[in-house]
C-alpha cells in the first residue's frame, strides 16, 4: 500500500467510525509506526480534512445538531469532573475548552465529551498534564452542543449551583 493509498483509507475509516479511532489502532490496521499515522493525518489535515484530535483518538466533525453555546467557568483542578458531569449529565456534549492567553490568544482544545465514560476516561488521562486553564488562573469557556434550550439552562444552573459558572 502506497502513502497515499493508507492516508484516503485512514479518511475513509475517519469518515465512517461512530467513536474516535487512536493513532495506535490505525497504525495497527496499517503495520505501520504510531508516529507514521500521526503524520498521515497532519498531512490530511493539510490538505484540507476536518480532522480533530481528541483525548481518545480522531474524529471527523459530524454536524451537530441542537444548539451550540458556550459558558465561562471558573474552577481549580479538583473541579474539572465534577464541572465536565453536569454538562453531559444534562445531555450536552462538551465540544472543547477555550482559554484566552496573554501571550497566545486564544487556545482551544477539542475535547468532544458526551458521556460519564467519555468523562472518566479525560480525567484519568490529564492526570499527568496540567489542563489549559491553569494557564488563566482557572477561568475558561467550553463549548457546547445542547439538544435544547432547556438543557443549557440546567447546565448553567448546576455550574452556579456548584459555584463553577462565571457570571459578570
Amino acid at each position: 500500500m502506497t502513502s497515499e493509498e493508507r492516508r484516503a483509507a485512514i479518511l475513509d475509516i475517519l469518515s465512517r467510525a461512530a467513536k474516535p479511532v487512536s493513532a495506535a489502532a490505525l497504525a495497527s490496521r496499517f503495520g505501520v509506526s504510531r508516529q507514521l499515522v500521526v503524520g498521515d493525518v497532519a498531512l490530511l489535515r493539510a490538505s484540507g480534512a476536518s480532522i480533530t484530535a481528541t483525548v481518545r483518538g480522531y474524529v471527523i466533525p459530524r454536524e451537530q445538531e441542537g444548539m451550540i453555546r458556550q459558558v465561562a467557568c471558573q474552577h481549580d483542578a479538583a473541579g474539572m469532573e465534577e464541572e465536565l458531569l453536569i454538562m453531559v449529565d444534562n445531555g450536552c456534549t462538551v465540544l472543547d475548552v477555550v482559554v484566552d492567553h496573554p501571550v497566545y490568544g486564544q487556545l482551544t482544545g477539542d475535547l468532544q465529551l458526551s458521556s460519564r465514560y467519555d468523562v472518566e476516561q479525560f480525567i484519568l488521562r490529564s492526570v499527568n498534564a496540567p489542563p489549559l486553564s491553569l494557564l488563566t488562573g482557572w477561568v475558561h469557556l467550553h463549548t457546547l452542543a445542547c439538544p435544547d434550550a432547556a438543557a443549557y439552562q440546567r447546565v448553567r444552573q448546576g455550574l452556579a449551583d456548584a459555584g463553577i459558572l462565571l457570571e459578570s
